[in-house]
């Protein structure tokens, strides 16, 4: 036997043995709960425990970990559920076993701030989160970047979320766009213009489907909010000139001179309410718009497939 083949066959045996503990760990965690749920994804909310109890194999229990995270996330989005209960402390277990795990904060930030149906409504769990990530990984510019993304559209806190876009501007190798959103969010704060940057910039920088798929599902409400809130400008115009509200899109599209009725980023015609109000034909197709709906509308969840 060659001394190539012996490391191969030591190699093969010692990822085995690897895999073999993993397994065993993660049965003797669950077992530590024997009450546990599939609900609860089988885990011990205290990422210490996890860490002493892994014999070693950080990094492989971050892995597998990192799966019941997407895995969580992923089922209760196809099922519609509206609470993530357990997200946050899969995240923090995941990121306490490996800190360098650059995909776990990401995720952490898209999907654990937003407020249901897109997430756990969890803002402040999502900032520790990153903030964790940040001592850990300080050279890392899209940490400061997800980190402002939550002060901006979650906490509406225009100002720190213009001074942590500035930070992350000063590590080595930013992305040039991180100082024109420190400026951006400084001087635009809210505005529909600034938002469409953060959320392409997302899906520019972000090499995970689900998260791609969340940034492309925000543009498209961030088209409808903007086009519904015009076009209601419109409709207002039109009654104070006439006395009266229009008929339908085709009148006000009359008296604005419009070559065609706006259409949403399905390509399908808005529409108007007997009540003037300016409505999307179907809101489900748009998860995350807040304009363009009837009164008491709620829109579905999004349905993420997230992916491993």
């Amino acid at each position: 036997m060659t001394a190539a083949q012996r490391t191969t066959i030591t190699a093969s045996v010692c990822l085995v043995v690897s895999l073999t503990a993993c397994v065993l760990l993660l049965r003797h965690l669950d077992q530590i709960r024997p009450k546990a749920t599939i609900e609860d994804v089988l885990y011990i909310s205290s990422p210490k425990v996890i860490h002493d109890a892994s014999l070693g194999f950080d990094g492989l229990m971050a892995c597998l970990y990192w799966t019941r995270t997407v895995q969580y996330f992923g089922h209760r989005h196809y099922n519609l559920e509206d609470s993530y209960n357990e997200l946050a402390p899969l995240l923090e277990i995941t990121t306490t076993l490996d800190p360098h795990m650059l995909p776990a904060y990401q995720f952490g930030a898209s999907f654990l701030a937003p407020k249901p149906p897109g997430g756990a409504g969890q803002p402040d769990r999502a900032i520790r989160l990153m903030e964790y990530g940040i001592a850990h990984n300080p050279d890392d510019w899209q940490l400061y970047y997800n980190l402002a993304f939550v002060y901006y559209t979650e906490l509406k806190d225009y100002k720190k979320a213009s001074e942590i876009f500035d930070r992350g501007s000063r590590v080595p190798n930013a992305h040039p766009f991180m100082k024109v959103m420190a400026a951006q969010t400084a001087e635009h704060a809210g505005d529909y213009s600034t938002a469409r940057m953060l959320w392409t910039a997302t899906y520019q920088t972000s090499n995970q489907a689900d998260i791609r798929q969340n940034a492309v599902e925000h543009l498209r409400a961030i088209k409808v909010d903007e086009d519904a809130t015009n076009l209601q400008a419109a409709v207002a115009r039109f009654g104070e000139r006439t006395g009266h509200l229009p008929s339908s899109l085709s009148e006000l599209a009359g008296l604005e001179h419009w070559p065609s009725i706006p259409v949403d980023p399905n390509g399908v015609r808005y529409k108007l309410s007997p009540e003037g109000r300016v409505l999307v034909e179907n809101p489900d197709d748009f998860p995350f718009i807040t304009k363009g709906v009837p009164p008491g509308y709620k829109a579905p969840p999004p349905r993420f497939h997230s992916q491993n």
